[in-house]
This record gives C-alpha cells, structure tokens and sequence, in this order.
C-alpha cells in the first residue's frame, strides 16, 4: 500500500513538475500556451478574469495591470500574445494605447473588452488595430473563445458588427461625419452628446479646458455643426449614447 502510494505521489509530483515546465517554456502538451494580459481599473473585473482561466490549460495569465502606464510597464517581461483591455482606463483611453501597443509590437493581439455598448467604439477599436470587441455581459465561455480566436491572428466581433463591416467593405460609402473624428474629438463628441460640460469633459480626458475646447472647434467644424445642442441630436440620432 505505501509503494502505491508512494508511486501516485511520484507520478503526481511528476506532472505537477511537467505542468510548470510547460508553463515556463509556453507550452502545455502539444497545445501552445496563450500568454494574456489584461488590463482593467477594476480589482472585481481583474480577479473574475484570473479566476475564470486558471483552469484553462492553454491560457496563462502573465500580468495585470490597473492603468495605461502600469500595462505598458509590464509589457516586456510579460511577452503577452493577447491583451484584453478595458478602453476605460483612468489615466489614458484605451483607445489611445492601441495603435501604441501594436506598434511596440505587432505580434500583440488586443481583444477589447467594454462595459459600452458596440455602436459606441467598436468600429473604431477595430479601426484603431484591435482584433476583437466584447462587451462585459458576454459569457465568460465567449470571452475565453474570442481570446483562442485572436491569437490564431483571427476576428471577433459579434455577427452584427461582423455583418456592418462586410457590408462597408462591399460597398463602401461616404462615411458618417463621427467615423472622421480623431479620438479624441470622438471621445468629447460622446461627453457632448450626454449633455456633460466641458469642464466635465477636460477632467474626464485629463485636458486644460482650452485644449477641449480646440478640440470642441474642430469636431464641429468637421461635422458642420454648430452648437452642442446640434451635437446632442446627432449622437442621440446615430445611437450613439445610451
């Protein structure tokens, strides 16, 4: 009885030891090991996640980072495949940090993950070098194969984003005047369209108010606006607040 123990104890022990050196040379088996990041300033959101791929074999969760800089910190001890990010971080857009992160390295697959709705920054996410959009009501067995689907350099969009972007490249047309917007005009365009104000919007995109307003000239400029009331009616009629 104790050699059979002490035999499930080796072959324990044994797989324990192959498990960590899979883990460190990135594979497990014959199944290569996603190295994720993710990227939220929620604890609640970053824990869930851990929790919710510590058993998947082929997923390692190699970093977590509370803010734009923490995440571009930890970038190149982490040697993440997959990023999932949060646009909503305190200290810079998400938005702003992808084209970042992909140019830093362009093997980096980001899968946005956002409590906003698609028609908000989805199509700019994607615009922007993002491989993929969920919003954070999905399953947590849709986030864990939209994470599978990005790392093999594929698409994950929802069937009716999947559907407008066909559609565009089929046949493109003139596009909608927010589609021309720099980020940040799109970002402050959004804060009009809930009736913040603009110093509101200054604390909210870390600006001086006079940068805001600039930005505020030349949305509406590009847009043919020319009130925030007009800007209201626009983001209300293309559904893009709640």
């Amino acid at each position: 009885m104790e050699r059979i123990a002490d035999d499930r104890e080796r072959s324990r022990s044994g797989h324990v030891r192959e498990r960590i050196l899979s883990h460190r040379t990135g594979t497990v088996g014959r199944s290569v090991m996603i190295r994720v990041v993710i990227a939220d300033d929620h604890d609640l959101i970053r824990n869930g996640f851990a929790g919710l791929v510590a058993p998947e074999e082929d997923i390692l969760l190699v970093g977590q980072a509370g803010t734009a800089t923490e995440l571009l910190s930890l970038l190149p001890a982490a040697r993440p495949d997959v990023i999932v990010l949060d646009i909503g971080l305190p200290d810079r857009s998400g938005l702003d940090i992808i084209r970042e992160i992909r140019d830093r390295n362009a093997r980096i697959q980001v899968l946005v993950l956002s409590m906003h709705p698609e028609g908000r920054y989805a199509h700019r996410a994607i615009a922007d070098g993002a491989a993929g959009y969920l919003t954070k009501d999905a399953a947590a067995e849709e986030l864990i194969t939209a994470i599978r689907r990005v790392h093999e350099r594929g698409r994950y969009v929802s069937a009716a984003l999947a559907e407008e972007l066909a559609a565009e490249l089929a046949a493109p047309e003139e596009p909608d005047p927010h589609r021309e917007l720099s980020d940040r005009e799109y970002q402050l365009l959004l804060l009009i369209g809930e009736g913040r104000t603009m110093r509101y919007a200054a604390e909210q995109l870390r600006l001086s108010i006079n940068t805001v307003n600039c930005y505020r000239r030349r949305l509406l400029q590009k847009m043919g606006l020319r009130t925030n009331n007009e800007i209201i009616r626009y983001v209300l009629r293309h559904n893009l607040v709640e």
